[in-house]
């Protein structure tokens, strides 16, 4: 097995993900963990030298569009209720935080 999963990596992993284990709850995550481990090393044994790399999962073709104004983005209507604007912008007053 490449890596064995220490009481410090597991109390590591636990700070990182905000958990709070208990000693039976380390025992259970720290061997569920070693077996992942124990299963990605038998995947590494395979030969996937000839094997082509996934981009998705599902086949995806042009997933892309033109963006193409239809009816406009209505901001006339939009700053006709502000209260104050410049151009085509709102104007707000600086917020100064101390």
């Amino acid at each position: 097995m490449a890596d064995k999963i220490t009481d410090e990596t597991l109390e590591d992993i636990a700070i990182l993900a905000k958990l709070e284990l208990s000693p039976e709850e380390k025992e259970t995550v720290g061997a569920d963990m070693e077996r992942t481990l124990r299963y990605m090393d038998r995947l590494n044994e395979l030969d996937t030298e000839q094997v082509e790399p996934m981009p998705h999962l599902f086949p995806i073709v042009n997933v892309f569009r033109e963006d193409i104004v239809t009816n406009g983005d209505g901001h006339e209507d939009t700053l006709r209720n502000a209260p104050d604007k410049k151009e085509r912008s709102f104007t707000v007053p600086k917020t100064i935080l101390s």
